[in-house]
């Protein structure tokens, strides 16, 4: 099934309406500590100066992710927090999601290599956008992890 029709909104938590990031976090919540059965500080504090990428369908939120800006101008961005709606599952949403989120870290940061932490079982999903694995497999907060990079577009070869 194709990725259904979406909108694109990139703001930072100051941005978003009080019912937005209630919205954003329930989310992220209700897949990464419920569905994953995993108990984390999924508030880490980072969200204050991240950009919030998400996808919406008119006010219904379809998808997000986090992109965390470098910390000095050689430093990577980062892309955390990809999450798909579970009642928005099978539509190529996580596909798009990835899309979107690289095209704006490239636009911000065009320098910049993008990292990211996947989940292991999403390797060759990440793979398929250009990262590849910087480490060996370790485990965070119980789940089965590995640190990823995509060099900048704009890199010499």
């Amino acid at each position: 099934m194709a990725a259904a029709n979406y909108g694109v909104d990139l703001r930072t938590l100051d941005e978003l309406s009080a019912r937005d990031l209630y919205d954003l976090m329930r989310m992220r919540v209700d897949v990464f500590v419920v569905e994953q059965n995993c108990p984390y500080p999924e508030l880490d504090g980072k969200d204050i100066d991240a950009l919030h990428l998400r996808l919406l369908e008119g006010a219904e939120l379809l998808g997000a992710a986090r992109i965390l800006k470098p910390y000095e101008s050689q430093d990577p961005s980062k892309i955390g927090r990809v999450v798909v709606s579970p009642a928005h599952r099978g539509k190529r949403l996580g596909d798009a999601l990835m899309r979107e989120a690289i095209t704006a870290c490239e636009r911000l940061y065009p320098a910049n290599p993008i990292v990211l932490s996947a989940q292991a079982h999403l390797r060759r999903f990440y793979e398929s956008f250009g990262f590849v694995g910087t480490s060996q497999e370790y485990l965070e907060d119980g789940i089965p992890h590995i640190d990823m990079i995509r060099q900048p577009a704009s890199q010499p070869a």
